[in-house]
């Protein structure tokens, strides 16, 4: 794991979770905000009781591969196919990651934009995603939101980014990515610590208000961290989950199948 030297905030929140703060820019608080969406209204919802993706679009809600170049990680992310890696039951959307019998990887991805752009995105609001993980070593669930059309930086929210290999703590990840390859041009990664065992056991909602001058995430509606939001991300943004293998953890351990169960997705501004 990459070593951070940076100062550590804690702050125990009233829903049981605490917060590990990791870097100078955010803001930690005593009493958690509960998010008020009195003044928003919906832009984008998926409840999933019908599922409309295709490999790359266009005309369909969600393409299955990311925009730039598909795939990441140690899964490959797979076009739709009966029964897999997408299927709906009751409303419920889940992603199934699987080891194939050449031995190799696959899951699933979606993503709100094709390579050409059509599709959801929105600048400033509220994104939220009700959704249970998937437990074990290895796994990589995500909920995230993409700034790509810049020519120069692509801006990256990690609304929601786990690692299997730490059952008790989640991710929010603010990245600016220069394209010109160079490394990352910005980070601010705040680690967020829950009682074990409830990523997997329970649903929990997901979300982040990203306005001109704050980004404020969220679970299950209460205010967890604020950073103040970067230029690069004042864009329109689009919005992707997955369920990814690796991120440079080994993948020896992970359980075949594995689902990550998604209720709905939504998308809110003012």
């Amino acid at each position: 794991m990459r070593r951070l030297a940076f100062a550590i905030a804690t702050v125990l929140l009233g829903t049981g979770v605490m917060l590990l703060v990791f870097g100078g820019g955010t803001t930690s608080f005593g009493m958690p905000d509960v998010l008020d969406l009195t003044p928003y209204h919906v832009t984008f919802a998926d409840e999933f009781d019908q599922l409309d993706v295709s490999p790359w679009g266009p005309h369909t809600r969600w393409t299955a591969h990311t925009p730039w170049n598909g795939d990441f990680g140690d899964a490959a992310f797979s076009n739709p196919a009966p029964e897999f890696p997408f299927t709906i039951e009751n409303g419920v959307l889940r992603i199934e990651a699987r080891k194939m019998p050449d031995g190799k990887w696959r899951s699933g991805l979606l993503s709100s934009t094709d390579p050409k752009g059509n599709g959801f995105t929105q600048q400033f609001g509220y994104f939220e995603m009700r959704a249970k993980l998937p437990p074990g070593p290895g796994l990589w669930p995500a909920f995230w939101l993409i700034a790509n059309r810049d020519p120069d930086t692509s801006a990256e929210i990690d609304i929601m980014e786990h690692y299997g290999v730490a059952p008790d703590k989640y991710e929010s990840v603010m990245h600016v990515w220069p394209k010109d390859g160079r490394g990352r041009q910005y980070q601010e990664r705040l680690v967020h610590s829950i009682p074990a065992g409830s990523l997997y056991n329970e649903f929990h909602t997901f979300g982040a208000t990203v306005e001109p001058e704050t980004t404020t995430f969220y679970l299950d509606r209460v205010a967890i961290a604020r950073t103040p939001t970067p230029p690069e991300h004042q864009r329109p943004m689009f919005i992707l989950v997955d369920l990814a293998l690796g991120a440079g953890w080994p993948i020896d351990q992970t359980p075949s199948p594995s689902y990550m169960y998604v209720d709905y997705i939504r998308a809110y501004a003012k």
